[in-house]
């Protein structure tokens, strides 16, 4: 088989990585991908991901068996739709299915219509509304961009002052467009986040070990959120009978919702949760892979990825299997000021030792074709799997320790919440 990877980052770094370790897969293309892409085999295609009938084109002309759709905003476009439309087979959710990521508001009315646990919350478009809304629930408060920011539309107010600047920049000072147009405002809910993936067609789900990444810039949660600084999974210390129960209060009643609304889910499925007093709610879907989780994810899958997505496609039960022992760790690695303005052009390492893995979501060749340089916000992410989350951090920061990583940040802190 030949296959399409949709996108460029560390997400699709991952899974075209462990498409191509398929005895059935001859070749990946990734559309746009990037530089870094290349050390592993990986073939790049030259189309964006908005360009919807030239990645059809590409496909139709290549012999293409299937594709796989990376990024939230080509889904949210009805890159599948329209990949539907022309008799491709793709892997991934309709821009219907996939509202469940791109409207907040829409998530939370179907959440609410099919009883799954979730902050209570409200929706403007009015900012004096908003404004009058946060004064009388108080702080702390969350404030959300209805659609897409490239993760970074969230606002965790620790006063009713920070909620209505969030507030305000959304809905007046336009500071996400259109996505932000609207403002779901939600109840702050304590408790410890964790990430479920699965793999979905229609009722049927396939379920991938939990993972916890790190959405805050810097060690100890500081900073601003950004798309991701880490990640590991399992999580040790998350009980099998938490998980249960957000398989059966969540996931469940999610997908049948959505077959009953007449958008059946085909793809991959993310519920971003947090652990509460009164057991997992959710804090928000993603209609696809998540990264950084992704690349602490797929290394553990031991059976063929390639002939696991081919089996959904077909209407089959796919024989999924994973790594039952160790923890994967990864870090990314970042340009300095991500995710406000950075500086691109950094030189980076391309050679780890040992088991450690690299994945690329940022990187450019240099003219004269030999250096790899950084040219993104997270610019790679180093990932290996160890016995405990102890041993698999001491590999990862002992290697970052060799690099040189001069106009590059990371944090120092992934995986200490799994050690108690």
């Amino acid at each position: 088989m030949k296959l399409l990877v949709v996108g460029s980052g560390g997400r699709e770094h991952a899974i075209a990585k462990k498409l191509l370790e398929s005895p059935q897969v001859d070749q990946v293309f990734v559309a746009p991908g990037n530089d870094g892409m290349v050390l592993d085999g990986l073939d790049l295609v030259d189309i964006g991901i908005a360009e919807h009938s030239r990645l059809i084109a590409f496909v139709q002309e290549n012999e293409i068996a299937w594709t796989f759709i990376g990024p939230d905003d080509a889904l949210a476009a009805g890159i599948v739709d329209d990949f539907n439309a022309a008799g491709l087979k793709v892997f991934g959710p309709s821009r219907q299915a996939s509202e469940l990521e791109w409207s907040k508001d829409f998530a939370k009315t179907i959440m609410a219509k099919y009883g799954v646990p979730t902050a209570k919350y409200s929706t403007f478009s009015d900012f004096e509304k908003a404004k009058a809304y946060i004064k009388v629930q108080g702080a702390p408060i969350v404030v959300k961009a209805d659609g897409l920011a490239l993760g970074k539309g969230v606002a965790v107010a620790d006063t009713v002052e920070q909620a209505v600047e969030a507030a305000r920049d959304m809905l007046l000072d336009n500071k996400f467009g259109d996505s932000g147009a609207r403002v779901v405002i939600e109840d702050y809910l304590a408790g410890e986040e964790f990430s479920l993936f699965a793999f979905v067609n229609g009722e049927q789900f396939y379920l991938m070990p939990a993972a916890q990444d790190y959405k805050r810039a810097y060690d100890g949660d500081k900073g601003p959120n950004t798309g991701g600084m880490g990640a590991y999974s399992p999580v040790p210390h998350l009980e099998q009978a938490v998980i249960d129960q957000a398989v059966e209060t969540i996931i469940k009643p999610i997908l049948s919702g959505m077959v009953a609304e007449g958008r059946p889910y085909l793809g991959v499925l993310y519920v971003g949760l947090i652990l509460t007093a009164d057991g997992p709610k959710v804090i928000e879907f993603n209609s696809r892979f998540g990264d950084p989780e992704t690349q602490t994810i797929l290394p553990r899958l031991t059976s063929d990825f390639a002939q696991n997505v081919t089996d959904i496609l077909d209407d089959k039960t796919p024989e999924i299997t994973w790594v039952e022992d160790g923890v994967t760790l990864g870090v990314v690695v970042a340009s300095d000021g991500y995710p406000l303005a950075y500086e691109k052009g950094v030189e980076l390492p391309t050679k780890t030792d040992g088991d450690v893995i690299t994945y690329y979501a940022g990187a450019r060749f240099a003219e004269n074709g030999r250096a790899l340089l950084s040219n993104g916000g997270r610019v790679y992410m180093l990932v290996t799997t160890a016995d405990t989350v102890q041993a698999a951090q001491e590999k990862i920061y002992k290697q970052l320790a060799t690099q040189k990583t001069d106009g590059l940040f990371y944090r120092n802190d992934i995986g200490s919440k799994a050690i108690k």
